[in-house]
């Protein structure tokens, strides 16, 4: 059996849904000290980090990844218990097998076949593991930038283990993630009774209008890595209950997926604009706070990942910026090369969370290649 199925079967069995590492950064960090790595464990409020370094020079190649995962659901409906790691039929089940505990195994068992190789590799190898990447991820990987931020120490290429192939591992790396923008528009009227519409002002109907020429709006055409920044309504409340009641306020909240086209400031100026042009009464609050895109430009840690991934697998991966956020966007702050590559997407956060035992001990194959062109 190869070593990362083995890794990830232990990390499986430990139940660390957000924030609660269940004891995965122990046995993590009790491996790579074996393996000449010096550990240090950050918690910041209920939120147990990991930053593991071994060198002291440059350039630093750093995965990312988190132990946490999120519940797994009605366990009834599971084939077999989430946290009791299962293999049938070649494929291993449970919690996180996919997001992202396969994919930190991966890396970790890769890392020491490289080092076995490599004792004395250029450069430095670390990792930064946090327990918050499900959750609100405001004590986890944020907070562990800024602290190496203040330390004055800098990553050179980091490689994020979130799962974004599609059909075959490796075929999509993310170079780059939208920015995601919130905010909870509400939109006042004057409450009456429905059968004298003429006394009161109905916030729903003053509100429509605008919402559709927002939803029209084109704000921008993207770019090369980017799709055109869009604008969704998540959800709309207004009303007392009473079907005889003209409500006095709407209470529309809505998002942007922005992409580098965009700035924050520019959104939240035209958005203010159409509503003005309405003539809305209205109150704006923008979430705080919000996640800006980041992208990295084809360079050395891409270069590296497609060769490893042509020499394994025999594929030419797509760069894609697609999808939701992730941890990369805090690590872009301080790091030029941010590159996300793991498993497959298709069954993260379901039930029966699974991964073929032949894709771990593919992407650890990636991994280490990389690994040995970047700093061998």
């Amino acid at each position: 059996m190869h070593p990362a199925v083995e890794l990830a079967q232990a990390l499986i069995a430990r139940p660390s849904v957000t924030p609660d590492d269940a004891g995965c950064q122990q046995l993590l960090g009790e491996r790579l000290q074996r393996a000449g790595f010096r550990v240090q464990r950050l918690r910041f409020g209920a939120v147990d980090n990991l930053w593991a370094r071994r060198g002291t020079t440059g350039p630093v190649l750093c995965f990312a990844g988190h132990t946490d995962v999120v519940p797994p659901g009605p366990r009834e409906q599971w084939t077999s218990d989430p946290f009791q790691p299962a293999i049938r039929d070649g494929v291993l089940y449970g919690r996180g097998a996919a997001d992202m505990k396969g994919a930190i195994a991966a890396f970790v068992t890769a890392a020491e076949a490289f080092l076995g190789e490599q004792a004395h590799h250029r450069g430095s190898l670390a990792l930064l593991l946090t327990s918050d990447e499900e959750g609100p991820a405001v004590d986890g990987t944020v907070r562990v930038v800024e602290w190496l931020r203040q330390r004055g120490e800098a990553i050179d290429y980091c490689i994020v283990g979130e799962p974004t192939c599609a059909r075959v591992v490796g075929d999509t790396l993310k170079n780059g993630r939208r920015g995601s923008l919130s905010g909870t528009l509400r939109v006042k009227g004057i409450q009456g009774h429905i059968a004298y519409p003429h006394l009161a002002s109905n916030p729903i109907h003053l509100a429509a209008p605008a919402i559709a020429e927002l939803a029209r709006t084109v704000w921008d055409e993207g770019n090369e890595f980017f799709p055109p920044t869009s604008w969704q309504v998540s959800n709309i409340h207004g009303g007392t209950g009473a079907t005889n009641v003209i409500p006095g306020e709407v209470t529309v909240q809505f998002n942007f997926r922005f992409s580098t086209a965009s700035t924050v400031e520019s959104l939240e100026q035209r958005l203010r604009a159409v509503l003005d042009a309405h003539g809305l009464d209205y109150e704006l609050v923008w979430e705080q706070p919000y996640n800006a895109p980041y992208l990295t430009a084809p360079g050395p840690l891409t270069q590296a990942l497609k060769a490893a991934v042509r020499e394994v697998a025999g594929i030419e991966p797509e760069l894609s910026t697609t999808g939701g956020t992730s941890d990369g966007r805090f690590i872009a702050r301080i790091c030029p090369q941010v590159v996300e590559l793991g498993l497959l997407n298709a069954t993260i956060h379901k039930i029966d969370e699974c991964v073929p035992l032949a894709d771990l001990a593919r992407l650890a194959d990636i991994y280490g290649r990389a690994l040995r062109r970047l700093l061998a």
